[in-house]
């Protein structure tokens, strides 16, 4: 098992379900989550497990290596986080993210997965060399109705990230992303995507 060949465990942080630890494996940064004692969801550690596995069949989250009930472990993705990233680099980079971005919530959606937390993925995408990573997939679960790319539409347009992004340059028609969103909602085809997409300039 990969739990008893690592080296140099260290506390990374807390989350509100689980902690994350750093350490070594193979000579490569890996994290490893642990469920938080003091929280009352279920199972959420085992859940995160069985959608990495799946999802990473279409590159999307960190690399699982392993899993059980109490923790699973997965390769460590350094990088910034996105509102950090966005305020750092130019409009150019910033779109390339968002674009790549909403590729992911597509597929997702396609697949009528559900991420959750989409409208507010402050500390759910992590950016590293002009790629984004999702992470954090606890209460990731099947749907008929998924909201991943409506979610992220609404991020993008939100008062504070518009703010940020008229700063670089960047600014949409409110109004169209949400009459195009709701066309989505609605019927979430190819015709309706593209649509969307379109009002954000790709």
């Amino acid at each position: 098992m990969i739990i008893n060949e690592i080296k140099k465990k260290r506390y990374f942080m807390k989350g509100k379900r689980g902690y994350i630890y750093t350490a070594f494996y193979n000579q490569k940064k890996v994290a490893i989550k642990k469920k938080n004692p003091k929280s009352e969801a279920v199972a959420r550690i085992a859940n995160e497990a069985i959608w990495l596995k799946e999802l990473n069949n279409y590159h999307i989250g960190p690399k699982l290596l392993e899993s059980t009930l109490d923790y699973i472990i997965y390769e460590f993705v350094e990088g910034r986080f996105i509102l950090e990233y966005f305020r750092q680099v130019d409009k150019n980079k910033i779109l390339i993210i968002i674009k790549d971005l909403f590729k992911q919530m597509r597929q997702l959606d396609k697949l009528k997965v559900n991420k959750e937390e989409m409208h507010h993925p402050i500390k759910h995408v992590v950016v590293n060399k002009e790629k984004a990573t999702l992470l954090d997939f606890e209460r990731c679960k099947k749907t008929e109705k998924p909201k991943n790319v409506t979610q992220f539409c609404q991020f993008l347009i939100s008062r504070n990230l518009s703010s940020l992004l008229k700063n670089k340059g960047l600014e949409f028609n409110k109004k169209k992303i949400i009459n195009s969103a709701k066309k989505y909602k609605n019927c979430p085809d190819k015709k309706s995507f593209e649509r969307i997409m379109k009002e954000f300039g790709f």
